[in-house]
């Protein structure tokens, strides 16, 4: 079976050792995305609705701005994996906060998933490794 790493260009660069995603087969399946903005960097928030002072806290914290970009950044790399939001087929999303995120993480949800409906888990982590708090973890087919 062939298989494929893939590195999108358009999306933020990975802060680790790993690609975008990797086909199997007609399987694409996307490391975590986050909801940095692409041509930011680990060592920059890059974030968009997020504001930290120098000790790292909460000036301005935007939620569903961050909710929007990370489905941005998921659409970015499955186009440029060859597969699309239609052909998500599984998404696991990890919150830091249930609490406070998951009220407005499921009303974009179904707005941005009005149409296609993958399977879903959402669970709740203490931290990610930078200062977001939604990450998505995604299958999808290519046709």
């Amino acid at each position: 079976m062939s298989q494929s790493t893939i590195s999108a260009s358009n999306a933020p660069k990975p802060v680790g050792a790993y690609p975008h995603a990797r086909r199997v087969g007609n399987l694409l399946f996307l490391s975590g995305v986050g909801p940095r903005i692409a041509g930011s960097d680990a060592t920059d928030s890059g974030v968009p609705g997020l504001k930290l002072d120098k000790n790292g806290n909460f000036l301005e914290f935007d939620f569903e701005a961050q909710c929007r970009n990370v489905f941005d950044n998921v659409k970015t790399i499955l186009e440029a994996s060859g597969s699309k939001w239609e052909n998500l087929v599984d998404v696991t999303v990890f919150l830091v906060n249930m609490k406070r995120d998951f009220h407005t993480y499921n009303r974009l949800y179904a707005e941005y998933f009005k149409d296609a409906q993958p399977c879903r888990t959402t669970v709740e982590i203490n931290a990610l490794p930078t200062p977001i708090a939604i990450e998505l973890k995604c299958i999808a087919t290519i046709e």
